[in-house]
């Protein structure tokens, strides 16, 4: 997803490890909104809405009772789900000249994760909002980038040249620790010549990590994650978590733990407690893209998030999408892929028939809808952990003081917040024009299991959330409330795949990966790991296979 998330209390505090209930957690974010002193109104009192992915229509899937199709229609390939999997299928499919597809999806707006909104001030991200410069490795992304005028000359070449107007500009990062703003998310501040002394050998190991190949000469850890060299000394980093190698190497520093605690949030949803090892070096190591015109870190972005490209992407098929249609079954014979769809605004049911079906939905779908899935499959499907993520956008009158320390950022993080601060929607223009602006608030409820984390996510009302964050970022700005003058509240529900231990190494993983007859999977899920690189993956690889067997000759944007 490329969003941010929450970052935890120290994760060696085992305080952070208890399930708060509803009422206590309303009760001291409300008692630190007052000994931050905040201005802050009445927060029902402020305009906004509570918006997100239609929770009638998905969990309808439970009950059935759809009423059977009117209506037929025949198309060479049908897209479910219209998510960066989804659109990435299109676009290859497109680029090798085919035309004769669908891409249906159950929401009203396409772009899955990366969504985005707008208002008078700006635009802003629902949900996945930058993208690293990509390594050679992930080829389609950058052919992608290219075909968007984006990446210019060779994409392939070592350090590509990209548009200067979608670099993040400086300052990238900062983070509020003690009172205080440092430069970079690593703390520093007050931290002890001992923990500094374990940050470089960390730093260290993910260099010879992020160097080191098998006897093939592939990388251990790869972008996307399929070409991961598949060797038991690296692949066995799966089956423990991020917490257990960490001491396991003797990295003790609560600083530290933090840090990579807020890594695995940022990617993952889940904490060093739960997230795999191999995972949770991957975010380090996989990582290597370079630019003529930028250093490793810069990050592409604008104040729609990744919603750029959705819009681009979208716009090029959009006479082939149809959007609030539900799947509520999809089958295969030997000659014909089929789905029925339930459509919302019309109030009735059409079948769609295809030669060749692309799956590029969340994968725990798919057993609610396809009968006759094969049980290791199904299994396969339904048994993915999925991190409920909150996101909130906050209109100000002006940008929030800056206060002491490193400048305001892009991306600005509260270390002692059971969120993890915000970004700058309009970041990339402020020395143009540094006047109202929205700030993109992003929440993981990674603190608890996902269960009850989502039926908090879901039983909150807007009042309460806004409550809550302004008590939270009030901690860093007292003056936050009085400039607040609309929140809205996204919910994300099942926002992302969880890499638990044995995820990634998963047979049956591996087996699903392939396919089912006439059914490709073009979903981030079949990679067990929700970023925009595997989402792009799966969708190219999916329109790629769908081309062979329809005997079209294309260009591989993989090989």
């Amino acid at each position: 997803m490329h969003g941010k998330l929450t970052l935890p209390l120290s994760p060696l505090n085992e305080a952070t490890k208890r399930v708060m209930k509803r009422r206590e957690f309303l009760s001291s974010c409300l008692a630190a909104a007052a000994t931050a002193a905040c201005k802050t109104p009445v927060a029902g009192l402020l305009p906004g809405e509570l918006a997100g992915g239609n929770l009638e229509r998905g969990h309808r899937l439970r009950q059935d009772g759809f009423p059977p199709p009117t209506e037929v229609r025949r198309v060479p390939v049908l897209i479910i789900g219209a998510g960066i999997g989804g659109l990435s299928a299109a676009w290859k499919l497109e680029r090798a000249g085919f035309r004769e597809f669908a891409l249906i999806d159950m929401e009203d707006a396409v772009g899955g994760n990366s969504r985005h909104g707008e208002n008078a001030i700006s635009a802003y991200p629902l949900g996945g909002h930058y993208l690293p410069l990509p390594p050679r490795e992930a080829r389609a992304v950058r052919e992608l980038l290219a075909d968007l005028k984006v990446l210019h000359g060779d994409p392939q070449a070592a350090r590509p040249h990209y548009d200067e107007t979608l670099l993040c500009a400086a300052p990238q990062e900062r983070l509020h620790l003690r009172g205080l703003w440092q430069e970079g998310l690593l703390p520093r501040l007050g931290v002890g010549q001992n923990e500094r002394n374990q940050y470089t050998r960390f730093q260290q190991l993910m260099a010879e990590f992020r160097a080191a190949r098998d006897n093939q000469g592939r990388r251990a850890f790869a972008l996307p994650a399929a070409l991961s060299s598949p060797e038991s000394r690296w692949r066995a980093l799966d089956h423990i978590t991020m917490r257990r190698w960490l001491l396991d190497n003797g990295f003790d520093s609560p600083h530290l733990h933090w840090y990579v605690n807020y890594a695995c949030r940022d990617d993952y949803g889940c904490t060093i407690d739960t997230t795999s090892a191999w995972a949770g070096i991957h975010y380090y190591a996989c990582r290597n893209g370079e630019a003529s015109n930028a250093t490793s870190d810069a990050v592409l972005t604008t104040p729609a998030g990744n919603g750029w490209i959705v819009q681009r992407l979208a716009g090029r098929c959009a006479d082939r999408t149809l959007t609030g249609a539900t799947a509520f079954r999809i089958d295969q014979s030997h000659r014909t892929a089929s789905a029925d769809f339930f459509l919302a605004g019309e109030q009735r049911s059409v079948r769609y028939e295809a030669e060749q079906l692309i799956w590029a939905a969340p994968l725990f779908v798919l057993p609610h809808v396809a009968a006759s899935l094969p049980a290791e499959l199904a299994v396969t499907a339904r048994g993915g952990s999925y991190a409920p993520w909150l996101v909130a956008n906050l209109s100000l009158s002006e940008p929030p003081h800056s206060g002491a320390g490193a400048p305001l950022s892009w991306d600005n993080v509260l270390h002692d917040s059971p969120a993890l601060g915000y970004v700058v929607a309009t970041h990339q223009r402020f020395r143009l024009a540094p006047g109202p602006t929205v700030l993109t608030y992003y929440h993981a409820l990674s603190a608890e299991p996902p269960r009850q984390a989502r039926e908090r996510l879901l039983n909150t009302t807007r009042e309460d959330w806004a409550t809550l964050i302004l008590a939270d970022l009030g901690r860093a700005h007292p003056e936050i409330g009085g400039l607040t003058q609309r929140l809205d509240v996204f919910r994300h529900a099942h926002a992302m795949i969880r890499p638990l231990p044995g995820i990634i190494e998963s047979p049956a993983r591996q087996r699903l990966a392939r396919g089912w007859g006439r059914v490709q999977f073009a979903h981030a899920d079949v990679s067990g790991l929700s970023l925009f690189e595997e989402a792009n993956y799966r969708g190219v690889l999916a329109a790629e296979r769908v081309l062979r067997q329809l005997a079209v000759r294309f260009s591989s944007s993989l090989a």
